[in-house]
C-alpha cells in the first residue's frame, strides 16, 4: 500500500502548527506565563464582575453626586454649575448646624447605650440553656419588625393619658405625666429609644456568635488558676471579643448617623420637631430634595454626610484594629 507522508514539523518544535491570528498570539502569551501569573490572571477574571459592579453602582454615583453638589438643579430644569455656592449656603445655615449636632447626639447616646445593653443581654443569655433558642428569637423579632409600624406604636406609647402607655403607668404610680415628643429636651431620647430597641436583637445575636467563638480552654485554665469572674471578663472575654466589637461599632455608628424612619414617623408632619430638636441630617437632606426640590443643596449635604461616615469609620478601624 501507498505510504502517506506526514507534514513536516514546524521549525523549532515538534508539535502541530500553531494557530494563527490574535487568538493564537494570546494562547502563546498565556503559555509563557508562570503558575503564579496564571493564578493572578484567573483571579482578576473572576473579580471582573464585582469590580464592574462597584464601579457602575458605587463609584460612578459617588462622583456624579459630587458634580451635582456643585450645581443648581431642581429636577424641573437643567443643572447649572454654581461652584461652591451650595456649600457656602450650607455652612451659613443655622438649621444645618442644628441638625448636624442632632446627628452626633444620636451617635453619642445611642452607640454606647445599645452596645452596653446588648452585651449584658448576650453575656447572660449565653449561660442560659433552657429555652435558649426561643429567648434568642424573641430578642431578634424587633429587628425584623417594620420600622414604620414600630415607630407609630412607640408614638402612641408617648401620648398623654388615656392613650399613652408610659404616661398611664406614671399616673398610676402618682407621678406627673411627661411631654416626651413635645419637649425640646425629651424628644430626642424618646425618638432614640425605639431605634435602640429595634437594633438590639441584631447586636445580641452578633455578640452571642462572638462569645461562642471563644475557645472554652481559656476559661477552663482560668478557673483552674482560681481567677475570678470579673477578671475573666476583663482579661479574656472582652479582649477576644475585640473583632466582634469593632464590627458592631462600625455598623451601629453608620446606622445611628443615618437614622431617619423613627424621626420621620414619630414627629409631627415628619419634620423632626419640636423646633428641629430631633431632626437628623438625613431628614434634612430628604426635605431639601423632595420638599424644596433643591437637589444640588441636598446632594451637598449628602457629600458632607458621606465624608463624616468615611472619617469616623477610618478612625474606628485604626483605633480598634488588632495588633
Amino acid at each position: 500500500p501507498r505510504r502517506i507522508r506526514r507534514p513536516d514539523p514546524q521549525p523549532g518544535g515538534g508539535g502541530p502548527p500553531a494557530a494563527a491570528g490574535p487568538k493564537g498570539e494570546a494562547m502563546r502569551i498565556y503559555d509563557r506565563l508562570t503558575i503564579h501569573q496564571k493564578q493572578a490572571f484567573w483571579a482578576w477574571v473572576f473579580l471582573a464582575v464585582p469590580v464592574v459592579f462597584f464601579v457602575v453602582v458605587r463609584f460612578y454615583p459617588t462622583f456624579d453626586a459630587a458634580w451635582i453638589s456643585l450645581t443648581n438643579w431642581s429636577l424641573f430644569r437643567q443643572p447649572q454649575f454654581i461652584g461652591l455656592d451650595n456649600y457656602v449656603k450650607m455652612f451659613q445655615d443655622p438649621v444645618f448646624w442644628k441638625v448636624f449636632a442632632n446627628t452626633f447626639k444620636y451617635l453619642a447616646i445611642g452607640l454606647p447605650v445599645s452596645l452596653l445593653i446588648s452585651f449584658v443581654v448576650a453575656y447572660y443569655l449565653d449561660r442560659v440553656r433552657f429555652m435558649h433558642g426561643l429567648i434568642r428569637g424573641l430578642y431578634f423579632v424587633p429587628y425584623l419588625t417594620t420600622a414604620v409600624a414600630m415607630a407609630w406604636v412607640w408614638r402612641w406609647f408617648y401620648e398623654p393619658v388615656p392613650i399613652g402607655l408610659f404616661n398611664d403607668v406614671l399616673s398610676s404610680l402618682g407621678l406627673p405625666q411627661q411631654p416626651f415628643l413635645r419637649s425640646m429636651d425629651q424628644a430626642l431620647p424618646s425618638v432614640l429609644a425605639p431605634a435602640i430597641w429595634a437594633g438590639l436583637g441584631f447586636q445580641v445575636i452578633i455578640f452571642l456568635a462572638g462569645l461562642r467563638a471563644i475557645p472554652e480552654t481559656y476559661y477552663e485554665a482560668a478557673r483552674i488558676d482560681g481567677v475570678g469572674a470579673w477578671t475573666i471578663l476583663w482579661e479574656i472575654t472582652l479582649p477576644l471579643l475585640k473583632p466582634t466589637l469593632l464590627f458592631l461599632i462600625v455598623i451601629s455608628s453608620i446606622g445611628f448617623l443615618r437614622i431617619f424612619d423613627q424621626v420621620y414617623n414619630m414627629t409631627v408632619d415628619g419634620q423632626g420637631g419640636p423646633l428641629n430638636a430631633t431632626r437628623p441630617l438625613v431628614l434634612n437632606i430628604y426635605n431639601s430634595a423632595f420638599v424644596d426640590y433643591d437637589m444640588g443643596y441636598a446632594t451637598a449635604q449628602t457629600m458632607v454626610l458621606f465624608l463624616v461616615l468615611l472619617v469616623i469609620t477610618i478612625i474606628q478601624l485604626r483605633l480598634l484594629r488588632s495588633k
